[in-house]
């Protein structure tokens, strides 16, 4: 430090002496006022770098906040969108010392993401526990008009022509010392929606779709200070598989498209979440299968998701899976890859438009074994795979007030094996239809497209309207004349009822205007 207070000195004497002969010599333009003026500035500016030297070799390294957007599954989803789970909150490491690498994916504002809440702050932190409300409330406009007001083929959108509340959640994150959890309830219709998706739960006892029904996260870990964070969770999370998160908030839409409306929006089992980097992230699954709070079979699910973003302005996900998901077909594998990228290509805060991104997500898969086969397949062994890809443009709007999203998506996926099967008569994926059967040799096809507007006055609220068209190769949208049998239910859960025909169309047209808040 002596050096820089010499510098300072000379500068000082240098000040005075100038400021000496300038008094003396008339032949200078600038009075005696300007030299003392100009040379004041100079030492002033000089003074100032002095104090920031100063302060930068007293303070201790601070540690950047970490992008609440970027995090991980527990937001959803790291799925929490594709947050996709890079850390479970803003307090991903979790440790009440000071680390002297920056935490993951905290070096640039990861709001603008799809999958990703936009809020950077919490009015519910506290040292221990970072508290989160969550509430999507929405009204779907059916232009089939379906008399019993029940629309198919969707894990979002559930009734028609009515205001439904699709999910409460009232929970948070857990954070002392290395120690981490998460827990996030699910009141409304997705405890009722996403359960019956679920095949599992029939083999064995003890109600596994009932003990979970009112819980979409829930699971305990711990972090260790190693590479740039190494977190280590057990419980249920969220996958990001298909980009979109499982919460409306999250997204840039409310009805994503078939890619990411049929694949997993959890996993039950064991992560573990290592990053490399401030950028990079790896994260290995061992989980009980494919959105399933049990197995099918004998062998657990097993998977991997990379996600990397180099630059504030870009993130690659990869998603990778294999398992044994058909239920009592144990030589059935299934493979399945998931990869999206989003760009965000314009940034011009003073601007009309201010903001605009892309999203592109390519998924392929198959199945093969237990008389189906990949590709080449036979009539006694029909092909069974699945390709399907969407892609989305949002524009912000005078500071990120509005925006306008223009998207849509097609799948193809013989043998249905990932198709939503329409809730006709009480029919869920354990009972199946006789009236949407999902075998092998079942063709599919489908295609939409979508127009969602938002309105966003603060951080912790979107209002918002959209409208889709959605449409498949066969009937499988809920038509006007509903799909449950005049009365109700009859008999067994999606069995078959004498003189009853459900209404199956090959399209549907729809608005939702939906309140989505969280804080």
């Amino acid at each position: 430090m002596s050096a820089r207070f010499a510098g300072f000195a000379a500068c000082l004497a240098s000040f005075c002496a100038t400021t000496l002969c300038a008094a003396d010599d008339a032949a200078k333009t600038k009075t005696k006022e300007e030299v003392i003026l100009d040379r004041i500035e100079d030492l002033q500016k000089q003074l100032d770098e002095l104090k920031a030297q100063l302060s930068a070799t007293r303070s201790p390294q601070a540690t950047p906040p970490t992008a609440a957007a970027a995090a991980a599954p527990a937001q959803p989803p790291a799925q929490s969108a594709e947050a996709n789970s890079a850390a479970t909150s803003q307090h991903t490491v979790a440790s009440t010392e000071k680390s002297a690498k920056p935490e993951p994916f905290s070096f640039a504002d990861f709001t603008w993401l799809t999958g990703n809440p936009r809020t950077s702050e919490s009015p519910l932190e506290t040292k221990a526990f970072t508290g989160e409300f969550r509430a999507d409330t929405v009204y779907v406009g059916d232009l089939n008009h379906p008399q019993d007001n029940t629309i198919g083929g969707s894990s979002e959108v559930f009734r028609a022509n009515e205001v439904q509340l699709t999910q409460l959640g009232i929970g948070g994150d857990f954070h002392y010392n290395n120690l981490r959890g998460r827990v996030m309830t699910q009141f409304g219709m997705y405890s009722q929606t996403t359960p019956r998706n679920d095949a599992s739960p029939s083999r064995g006892q003890w109600d596994l779709d009932t003990a979970y029904r009112y819980v979409s996260e829930a699971y305990g870990g711990y972090h260790i200070n190693k590479l740039n964070g190494i977190n280590i969770d057990a419980g249920i999370f969220m996958s990001y598989v298909g980009l979109f998160s499982y919460y409306q908030f999250d997204n840039w839409a409310y009805q994503p498209s078939y890619v990411s409306s049929n694949t997993p929006w959890f996993f039950n089992g064991l992560r573990v979440q290592i990053f490399p980097s401030e950028k990079l992230k790896i994260e290995p699954w061992v989980v009980n299968g494919w959105q399933a709070y049990g197995k099918f079979n004998k062998a657990p699910g097993l998977g991997m998701q990379i996600l990397w973003r180099p630059t504030g302005s870009l993130s690659i996900l990869g998603n990778q899976y294999y398992g044994t998901d058909t239920l009592g077909v144990p030589d059935r594998k299934r493979f399945h890859t998931d990869d999206s990228i989003q760009w965000k290509y314009y940034d011009r805060p003073s601007r009309a438009i201010d903001k605009a991104a892309m999203t592109f997500t390519f998924d392929a898969g198959c199945e093969t074994g237990g008389g189906v086969v990949c590709h080449g397949g036979t009539t006694a062994a029909p092909s069974q795979y699945f390709l399907g890809f969407m892609t989305y443009q949002r524009l912000w709007f005078h500071h990120d007030l509005f925006a306008l999203t223009l998207g849509g998506g097609a799948i193809t996926n013989p043998g249905r094996y990932l198709v939503l099967l329409p809730p006709i008569n009480g029919a869920t994926a354990i009972t199946g239809t006789p009236y949407f059967t999902e075998s092998p040799g079942d063709k599919f096809r489908a295609w939409d497209a979508s127009a969602t507007f938002d309105y966003m006055p603060t951080q912790f609220v979107t209002f918002r309207w959209e409208y889709n068209h959605r449409a498949a190769n066969v009937p499988y949208f809920s038509g006007a004349g509903g799909i449950t049998p005049l009365g109700g239910n009859v008999g067994p859960p999606g069995s078959f009822v004498p003189g009853f025909t459900p209404d199956l169309r090959k399209y549907e047209n729809r608005f939702t205007i939906a309140i989505l808040v969280k804080m």
